[in-house]
């Protein structure tokens, strides 16, 4: 099968862009078994950059997102944030600041009202600000406000979604880490939140890893692209540089192989 090979050249970034999230040599041993869910991960993340990350089912997506909030623990290697080794910073403050937003989102059998608010009252936020933050977050994802008195059986599984990303906006941490946020929504819903995904990252600095099978929103929102093989990074590079016809093709053989050990 044929792979891409990573670029060994780094991005070259302004000043203004400082370091947001740098893995050194990091790989993850499997719970079971002797082999490597992820194997030498070497790559580094900037402010503001909307890195969007592909590879075939079992290539270890998912898993690296686990790893930059502390759901996971590497094996071997070490991931600064902000030039701090994560294992330094305590969870909760990590993970205020590292946001994950899972594809199955649950409200733990909240109203989609108390389940937006819930994390800013844990922070102590006073009810002024959780309210504007709210109402800022509605009208940010076009939420109707008919939607939340409802509970997560009174909502399909996109509008889940869709509140599960606004949710983690209204946290207004400094990373935001998506698996296939927009897997259950309609192209038209898919392109308006993935645009004003892309426009907080110019605006507010906002940092960004998504992963997204969905080759044509990686193409046109994603300012980087991150390949993923077998545990492996195969391809870091800025996605004007691209060639995604190339990539289309090795995802195809790549699924059709994973089809083959499985048969």
């Amino acid at each position: 099968m044929q792979t891409l090979q990573l670029n060994g050249s780094r991005l070259i970034k302004s000043s203004s862009h400082k370091s947001q999230l740098r893995l050194e040599q990091v790989s993850l041993k499997a719970p079971i078994g002797s082999h490597y869910l992820l194997n030498d991960i070497s790559f580094e993340v900037f402010q503001g950059d909307f890195l969007g990350i592909v590879g075939a089912s079992g290539a270890g997506k998912t898993t690296l997102l686990r790893l930059l909030n502390r759901l996971t623990e590497v094996s071997q290697g070490k991931i600064l944030f902000e030039d701090r080794e994560i294992r330094q910073v305590p969870v909760v403050p990590l993970r205020q600041q590292i946001t994950l937003v899972p594809q199955e989102s649950k409200l733990l059998g909240m109203t989609v009202r108390q389940a937006l608010a819930y994390p800013l009252v844990l922070r102590k936020l006073d009810r002024k600000t959780i309210d504007q933050r709210l109402q800022a977050g509605l009208e940010q994802f076009h939420i109707p406000s008919e939607w939340l008195d409802r509970t997560e059986v009174q909502l399909s599984v996109g509008q889940r979604q869709l509140v599960a990303i606004a949710r983690s906006l209204i946290l207004q941490p400094k990373v935001l880490l998506l698996d296939e946020p927009t897997s259950a929504l309609d192209a038209g819903r898919a392109e308006y939140v993935l645009s004003v995904l892309q426009e907080l990252t110019k605006t507010t600095a906002l940092t960004i890893l998504m992963v997204n099978h969905q080759l044509e929103w990686v193409e046109r929102f994603c300012n980087r692209l991150l390949g993923l093989h077998q545990g492996r990074v195969t391809q870091d590079l800025p996605t004007t540089q691209v060639n995604w016809s190339e990539v289309k093709q090795i995802l195809v053989d790549a699924e059709a192989e994973a089809a083959e050990e499985w048969a």
